[in-house]
């Protein structure tokens, strides 16, 4: 079994990313500026803020926090998405999700600039997906993606089973999966808590690939020996074991999958890294994307 290194990726990655933009700075050029926008104060949303902050700052990015109240109005929320749309000087921004529910999602959503949508969430990016003529991609299947790509997964002629229809998880990876693309030209089979025969469907899979949002629910019967296993799931659950009281997991159960697997990703580890390292990539997309269209 060889483990997938999502944290030494993303490291590459970031590493990738602080050289061009050193250069470009001492060349004169604007600093990359990513926005986020928190509703509520949990413990969730803080440690986000932080992780923001913190990755933005390794790689010489700008980033700045719009925290807002849990009760903030519609209206508030939506003038604020209205000055980082016209505001130069930032170049990309996310909105963190999901937001209260006397919020639209839908209004909030598609009043985002799709120019600095790094998040892949506004309808005309999401559509152009299908395409293949995508500015952004969603972040965490872009993080998938990039771990297949770089730890040399080959896809092509395999049968890709995505376990998960979300629409910025499971149906964006069944599609890039699907392109013609040196990471693509699979066969893809989209999976759900519907599925009929889904250990069997699954177990016939060369990459398995895990976002169906239930700890640790796939065992070694879902698995095919030698298969490649990509657990994009991330759970906290109680474990009185721990000095924390508490133990980080994914949807795969990996001691017994990783004994039957050729390739697997931890989890912590794994994807979750690669999902930050990707709404950078997005971001410095953005920021190149502004400089063609104001040159």
């Amino acid at each position: 079994m060889t483990l997938l290194d999502g944290k030494q990726i993303a490291n590459e990655i970031k590493t990738e990313i602080a050289t061009e933009v050193k250069s470009l700075v001492d060349n004169g050029q604007d600093t990359p500026h990513l926005a986020a926008v928190i509703v509520g104060e949990d413990n969730a949303a803080k440690t986000y803020i932080n992780s923001i902050e913190r990755t933005c700052k390794e790689v010489g990015f700008i980033s700045s926090i719009y925290q807002c109240p849990e009760k903030v109005t519609e209206e508030e929320l939506l003038g604020i998405l209205d000055f980082l749309n016209q505001d130069s000087e930032v170049d990309g921004y996310i909105i963190q999700m999901p937001l209260p529910k006397h919020l639209s999602s839908k209004r909030i959503i598609e009043r985002i600039n799709p120019d600095k949508d790094v998040d892949c969430m506004h309808p005309s990016n999401i559509g152009k997906l299908v395409t293949g003529d995508t500015l952004f991609i969603p972040a965490t299947p872009l993080g998938t993606i990039e771990l297949i790509k770089r730890s040399h997964i080959e896809t092509e002629g395999k049968h890709c089973v995505v376990l998960g229809r979300s629409a910025i998880v499971g149906k964006p990876l069944a599609l890039l999966l699907a392109e013609k693309s040196a990471t693509g030209n699979a066969t893809v089979t989209i999976c759900h808590s519907k599925t009929k025969n889904l250990k069997e469907v699954c177990a016939q899979a060369d990459i398995l690939l895990v976002a169906i949002g239930q700890a640790e629910m796939i065992d070694a019967e879902y698995v095919k020996e030698g298969a490649t296993v990509i657990d994009i799931g991330i759970h906290r659950v109680d474990d009185s074991t721990r000095e924390k009281g508490y133990r980080i997991c994914g949807d795969v159960q990996f001691d017994e999958v990783s004994k039957k697997a050729a390739y697997i990703t931890p989890v912590p580890g794994g994807i979750g890294q690669m999902t930050m390292a990707s709404l950078l990539l997005n971001t410095f997309k953005a920021y190149k994307h502004k400089r063609t269209q104001t040159t």
